[in-house]
């Protein structure tokens, strides 16, 4: 329990907000306040107690706490000589953290209703508490944002290494496959010409190890194409026609196509030839998924690179709107996935470039699409992107099938702090940022929400 403890001038000195104040405003604040001592890891104060008291630390220190699922994360420190809890004007109301002493801990308390008699005696004093207090919100708003943004970062770098991931994946199964192959490439190609085939069969048999597009089949179809022609490399005398046969079809290559080639071929060089087209068909089957998959990484690298920004100066510049919705899209290609989201694009053709910051108006896309993520269902969400002109502005519309904004939240929706979301998801400034950076390009950011239907509607003015 803490313990009341008389308090002198002095003591009130060793605050760096009550230095060199005058003697008469000291007596006052020693007249009107109190004197409390703690011990060492003694609870201060605790979540969801009322914030009265404004609280000068004369000695020891206030270690403070978020409280989530019963365990607590440090946050911040207030030392000896600082002034920390409910200043004059502050909003504070409820305490949202737990405070516990440093030390033997000596503290200067001062109830937040004697504010206005504070007011009365030392107009100083409370100039300089009013200056701590915006300090104070400044150094949270940076500390929130900085959470906010690497939250976000967090987000999408769990996203993209699970883009790079599969593709890359897919490149090391084919280098295997591919090594496997080159392997045995040369005993086939040597079991091949021990049977003398003439440079006709060669070149027949070369000249089918050129893929073509197959006729689409249905599954049952293609079950019994591949039965058929299995059967006939067995009557080739392949061992393994039913290895073969889908590697063949996929090709384009049927019983038929293949028949042509075998009559040139020796007989007892029939199954050699046919493993070794098979092969060749897998091998650059393998070199195009390769192929493929290093596109895939080289496009995100690209949409990292215009989401990021990092080629670009950083001032206003003409920009394309829906550009910038692509690339934030696929930075977000992993969250629509996994909620299988539905994403319907309309955007308006020939729409005006606007003038701004591409990172910036990305961070406003990134934001309004992730809450609509949020907002979706496990599974059947539609999230619809439109863009269209409206006079000098271009006007950049998300709508989503979501759960809505509830009638009294819709109102404080982009005050800074607000938020829906449970403790640790958000600080409730993505939506007070966005609308700044919308502000920022002379535009404004609107919100409309029944249940089942949200939209955003930002309001861009068209570049000179």
């Amino acid at each position: 329990m803490p313990i009341p403890t008389a308090l002198t001038p002095t003591d009130l000195a060793t605050v760096t907000a009550f230095a060199d104040l005058p003697a008469d405003t000291l007596a006052w604040l020693l007249a009107h306040g109190e004197g409390r001592a703690y011990a060492d890891d003694e609870p201060i104060v605790e979540p969801g107690q009322p914030a009265e008291f404004m609280m000068g630390i004369l000695r020891g220190g206030i270690q403070f706490y978020t409280v989530k699922g019963g365990q607590r994360d440090p946050v911040f420190r207030v030392q000896a000589g600082q002034v920390s809890g409910v200043l004059p004007y502050s909003r504070l109301r409820v305490i949202a953290g737990q405070g516990v002493a440093t030390g033997e801990t000596l503290l200067y308390l001062l109830h937040r209703d004697l504010f206005p008699g504070l007011e009365n005696a030392s107009p100083e004093l409370v100039q300089r508490l009013v200056g701590i207090m915006n300090d104070r919100s400044r150094d949270q708003v940076r500390a929130q944002e900085r959470d906010d943004k690497l939250r976000a970062l967090g987000k999408l770098s769990a996203g993209l290494a699970h883009e790079l991931n599969n593709p890359a994946a897919a490149i090391a199964r084919a280098a295997d496959a591919l090594a496997r192959r080159v392997g045995a490439k040369p005993a086939l190609f040597v079991e091949l010409v021990g049977h003398c085939p003439s440079p006709e069969a060669m070149r027949a048999l070369t000249g089918l190890a050129v893929a073509t597009a197959p006729a689409p089949l249905s599954a049952l179809a293609r079950s019994d194409a591949e039965d058929d022609l299995a059967v006939w490399l067995e009557t080739q005398g392949v061992s393994d026609g039913y290895g073969l046969a889908p590697v063949f079809l996929e090709a384009g290559l049927t019983a038929e196509a293949l028949a042509a080639t075998a009559a040139l071929l020796p007989e007892a060089a029939r199954p050699a030839a046919f493993a070794w087209l098979e092969g060749q068909l897998t091998t650059m089957q393998l070199v195009r998924d390769v192929q493929e998959a290093g596109g895939r990484i080289s496009k995100l690298v690209a949409d990292v690179k215009t989401y990021s920004h990092m080629d670009r100066a950083g001032g206003f510049e003409p920009l394309d709107v829906t550009a910038g919705l692509e690339s934030t899209l696929n930075m977000l290609g992993f969250q629509l996935r996994r909620k299988s989201v539905r994403l319907v694009r309309d955007y308006a053709p020939g729409l005006p470039a606007i003038n701004g910051q591409v990172s910036s108006l990305n961070q406003v896309w990134t934001n309004l699409l992730d809450n609509a993520i949020d907002a979706l269902p496990a599974q059947g969400g539609k999230i619809t992107l439109r863009t269209e002109r409206e006079g000098r502005f271009v006007r950049v519309l998300l709508t989503d099938n979501g759960s809505g904004i509830p009638a009294d939240v819709l109102p404080h929706i982009f005050e800074p702090f607000y938020t829906t979301k449970q403790a640790g998801d958000g600080s409730g400034l993505g939506l007070d940022i966005a609308q700044q950076i919308i502000r920022q390009h002379n535009g404004r950011l609107e919100v409309q929400s029944v249940p089942g239907r949200t939209e955003f509607c930002a309001w861009l003015p068209v570049a000179e």
